[in-house]
């Protein structure tokens, strides 16, 4: 017999998944259009939104394996699910980004250092087609994001805005080019595609480092939460108080509590977790109430006994 979960650790995203099946066939499109368009053109900006546009195929295909992975329900070994893998994919899809940004700021500064002839009608049509493919799929992403909100479409959503971004500067470089005659903005409006791409990269790392760290999410306040747990009725103190997140919106909160002989431990533990739902949005909560003078906490706990004493003289 299975384990039981009052929570089912899974995520059915149906509307996310569709969206990056949509995304992923015309990303893989016109990846191949512009890998094709970057080396005949040779023109460095290009290339880069091509390099970049290589790794949204990458991130959209860790995303689409991270959403299977959340939909499988939790066993006896994987007791939290499969939702973990979704910040691991994030955590990757970031990296690449960040990877493939060195890659530019190297061959940005090679081109300027050497600047090589470039087909300006062939890097501008292109360039043209990948701005009208990046605001649809980045409108897409977007309305998705407003619907469910998941990590790994916000990690794809960054790849896309760096990608609207990548073709808006390749236009400019081939005007600018065409009326000046200077090849060095190719590799300066590579430099600078390759910018937006590690910080939208960067950015992604650090939100999935902190969850992959089981930090507290940045939209809690510990202490806060210490503060109103210590007011339900019966609560003496709180401490070893953990609160990380598993997913996005995922959250998960252990806490050990010294409450009053007089009061049902179970209705205190009933208060605290109806104020975690209803208050923080925390449905996965475990407490542990505890007697001061019965648990062993060490000098905690005498310290904590010594200030009850003394309060009650």
């Amino acid at each position: 017999m299975s384990d039981f979960h009052h929570l089912a650790h899974s995520k059915q995203q149906s509307k996310s998944m569709k969206t990056l099946w949509v995304t992923l066939l015309l990303t893989l499109f016109f990846t191949i259009v512009e890998v094709i368009g970057g080396i005949v053109s040779n023109s460095l900006a290009l290339l880069s939104d091509s390099a970049h546009m290589i790794s949204d195929v990458f991130a959209l295909g860790l995303s689409m394996i991270a959403i299977y992975m959340a939909r499988r329900p939790s066993n006896s070994k994987y007791t939290f699910g499969f939702l973990r893998f979704e910040i691991i994919a994030s955590f990757l899809n970031g990296l690449t980004l960040i990877i493939i940004s060195v890659g530019i700021f190297i061959e940005g500064i090679r081109r300027m250092i050497n600047p090589e002839p470039i087909d300006l009608r062939l890097m501008l049509t292109i360039a043209v087609i990948g701005l009208i493919v990046n605001i649809v799929l980045t409108f897409v992403l977007s309305r998705s994001m407003k619907e469910e909100k998941n990590l790994n479409i916000q990690s794809a959503l960054w790849h896309f805005i760096g990608d609207l971004l990548s073709s808006i500067g390749v236009i400019m470089s081939a005007i600018i080019i065409y009326f000046t005659g200077l090849l060095f903005f190719d590799p300066i409006i590579s430099l600078v595609i390759g910018a937006i791409i590690f910080t939208g990269g960067a950015r992604i790392v650090r939100e999935s480092y902190l969850i992959l760290m089981e930090s507290v999410p940045e939209s809690f306040d510990l202490e806060e939460i210490r503060g109103e747990i210590g007011k339900i009725e019966g609560v003496e103190d709180v401490h070893e108080l953990h609160l990380w997140a598993i997913s996005t919106e995922h959250y998960s909160l252990t806490a050990h509590v010294f409450v009053s002989e007089n009061i049902q431990p179970a209705c205190i533990i009933l208060g605290i977790n109806e104020m975690l739902k209803e208050k923080y949005g925390i449905w996965h909560s475990t407490i542990q109430t505890e007697l001061a003078r019965i648990h062993n906490h060490g000098e905690y706990g005498r310290e904590f006994l010594r200030q009850k004493e003394a309060s009650v003289k």
